[in-house]
């Protein structure tokens, strides 16, 4: 006789994992802890094997469970999937997106329209902050989704879809970046990319004064294709006027960028489920650099 997972199991079992807490799961997927404990149980009896192994008050995953996570979240996915493509034309209210202005102009119109043209009777209501902020807007419940730089703080919930390089950049049109020392403009002292430039500038023996800083793309954009200042942006935020500098030019390489879908995990929402089916979609560039491996 085939054993059968039940969907709604398994949707726990990857609240726990993504939490590291069964408390904190059940806070997700709306349960009593016990509810969820017993949940659990029923599940290792389905599989015949234990998938956690108590880590003090943490819930470590066994081997076993690592293996079936992977295919739990695809089932989750594809359920969630099942119940969208028939619930597409019935859904109407609103959600909210939070996304850095960094990626605003480059992703938000494509997402836009094919929201839009799919589900044209719901409001979506798009919020442009830092990333920092917009994970706080996560956990106080006020957002719906938020598309971030993941970082090691921000990626612990975040799923990770897309990476870029990230590139220094100055005026096409001065030479700003011959200066001694080179004059930057970057993010807020919270900001990781401000913190990556000056360490790697740093390293490479180059110094360095920051001119201009603000939480804002556009406007380090601007310092930069005035030529006033030295960047480092995404490679999907480079704007016309903007020039890539390499080591040929005295600019140590710098790492990639990780870009990462985070969710509200205290209201889910098939209209959340509908909007991040459609970033995804749009923005992945990690599944298939993936399966060719």
């Amino acid at each position: 006789m085939t054993v059968m997972l039940d969907p709604d199991q398994l949707r726990t079992f990857v609240a726990i994992a993504e939490t590291g807490s069964f408390t904190r799961a059940a806070e997700v997927v709306h349960k009593t802890q016990s509810a969820v404990s017993m949940q659990m149980k029923r599940l290792e009896e389905r599989v015949g094997r234990p998938v956690f192994a108590r880590d003090g008050r943490a819930s470590r995953l066994t081997e076993d469970g690592e293996r079936l996570l992977d295919f739990a979240r695809r089932i989750v996915k594809l359920n969630v999937e099942a119940v969208l493509s028939f619930a597409d034309a019935a859904l109407s209210g609103r959600v909210c997106l939070g996304v850095p202005d960094d990626y605003a102009d480059r992703y938000l119109p494509d997402i836009m329209a094919r929201f839009s043209r799919t589900h044209p009777s719901v409001e979506l209501t798009v919020l442009c902050e830092p990333s920092s902020e917009l994970v706080q807007h996560i956990a106080a419940g006020t957002i719906d989704l938020a598309i971030i730089t993941a970082t090691e703080i921000t990626a612990r919930n975040a799923h990770v879809i897309r990476r870029e390089r990230l590139l220094w950049v100055s005026s096409a049109r001065h030479s700003v970046h011959l200066e001694t020392p080179v004059p930057l403009a970057l993010g807020r002292t919270t900001c990781q990319w401000r913190d990556i430039a000056v360490s790697r500038l740093a390293g490479a023996g180059r110094s360095h004064r920051i001119l201009y800083t603000s939480p804002n793309s556009g406007a380090v954009a601007a310092a930069v294709l005035a030529g006033l200042a030295v960047s480092v942006f995404p490679e999907s935020a480079l704007r016309t006027g903007m020039r890539v500098l390499g080591s040929a030019d005295g600019y140590p390489p710098l790492p990639p960028c990780d870009i990462g879908l985070l969710r509200n995990r205290h209201e889910p929402s098939l209209l959340a489920d509908a909007l991040a089916q459609h970033i995804v979609q749009g923005l992945d560039n990690l599944t298939d650099a993936e399966a060719a491996q």
